[in-house]
């Protein structure tokens, strides 16, 4: 049993070491337990910890060593400064999509009169990260979010009502659910990760992720043959594409849109990191 807040998180930064595991979690989990931020718990670190907080504490600390995400252990992760309610059925919401957020946000505000009111389409929502923060950043947009799983589409409805975001959700695959009308702007971040590449996920994603939302056929790039096979029917003009993509595949997805929509203008744009992250569609004629 450790005394202080300081002893718990230096031990459990150790064994999370020890077992292969990022020790940086051991604080995540730490201020969850405590209900505090990262500056409360700085100024706790001398303070006594309870047995039944350490008690709970270790538990989860055991059981992110074994592999399981540590925002499933707490049911959480924060995207765009929210959090949002995360749990096997849903894809854990990644740091570059925030990137996606920002895109979109400037994007409208170059194509579209201040006074429109936006139709978004969000394909495949997951935990609905992308769906609700759109809404709450663009409030007088109207946003519609699909997913072909209704276990995911649960947790992205919860997710909503959580942050007080209105949104039409519709079960469904890719862009069935939503092909009753035209749309300004379409979203996806769709499964794209290939057999291939599967080898190289480490144990956390592999075991515990959904596979319905990670993999895809056709090397990962099927679900964008058939979104781009189908998009000229429904976007309006002027519009634009957003896809979330795989590193290596930006070339095979500008193609795919090029084709469908011969002169749009289709750019595959970097992450901080300068990897190819998103492609992005923007129909003016």
């Amino acid at each position: 049993m450790c005394k202080t807040t300081y002893e718990a998180l230096t031990r459990a930064s150790s064994f999370l070491e020890e077992n292969n595991r990022e020790k940086e979690v051991a604080r995540y989990l730490l201020q969850h337990v405590l209900k505090k931020n990262y500056s409360e718990l700085m100024m706790a670190m001398y303070e006594e910890i309870s047995q039944e907080d350490f008690q709970t504490f270790w538990a989860y600390v055991e059981e992110h060593a074994t592999g399981r995400p540590f925002q499933y252990i707490i049911g959480q992760e924060t995207f765009y400064g929210r959090d949002f309610i995360v749990n096997e059925n849903v894809l854990i919401p990644r740091p570059e999509t925030e990137e996606l957020i920002e895109d979109v946000k400037k994007r409208a505000l170059r194509l579209f009169d201040t006074n429109k009111i936006i139709q978004i389409a969000d394909i495949g929502t997951g935990s609905g990260a992308i769906a609700v923060t759109i809404k709450k950043e663009m409030p007088t947009a109207k946003v519609t979010a699909s997913d072909i799983s209704p276990k995911a589409l649960e947790v992205a409805m919860k997710n909503a009502k959580l942050l007080d975001a209105e949104i039409d959700f519709k079960l469904g695959d890719l862009l069935k659910p939503i092909a009753d009308q035209k749309w300004d702007v379409l979203l996806s971040n769709p499964p794209y990760i290939g057999k291939r590449e599967a080898v190289s996920l480490s144990d956390t994603v592999i075991d515990y992720e959904p596979h319905l939302a990670l993999f895809a056929e056709e090397d990962g790039l099927q679900l964008y043959r058939k979104m781009a096979e189908q998009l000229p029917a429904i976007m309006n003009t002027p519009s634009f594409i957003g896809f979330e993509i795989g590193y290596e595949q930006g070339p095979a997805v500008q193609k795919m849109l090029q084709t469908a929509f011969p002169t749009a203008l289709v750019e595959v744009v970097k992450d901080i990191n300068q990897k190819n992250r998103f492609v992005f569609c923007t129909i003016v004629e």
